[in-house]
């Protein structure tokens, strides 16, 4: 499955993925806002990959399948403030 990886310009490392390139038409209008002006990062097939960086692999293709889209958020630093 191929898939189109945007950012936006509002949330730093939130990661937007979709399965038609520059097609927001599945995106709700309250996600868009969130995220700001999106911009391209890069497309994966995801078919061909057996895991992503930061973003489980299986949940990416389920939620792409089922609602039209992924939101990758950044990685959870609240374990590092139990710690500290």
């Amino acid at each position: 499955m191929q898939c189109f990886v945007y950012k936006g310009n509002r949330k730093a490392d939130t990661y937007l993925y979709i399965t038609r390139e520059g097609d927001f038409s599945d995106i709700p209008q309250t996600l868009l806002t969130l995220m700001g002006e999106l911009e391209y990062v890069f497309s994966v097939d995801l078919s061909e990959r057996v895991k992503l960086a930061n973003a489980d692999i299986q949940t990416v293709t389920t939620q792409l399948k089922s609602q039209g889209y992924f939101v990758q958020l950044p990685p959870s630093h609240d374990l590092e403030r139990q710690v500290v």
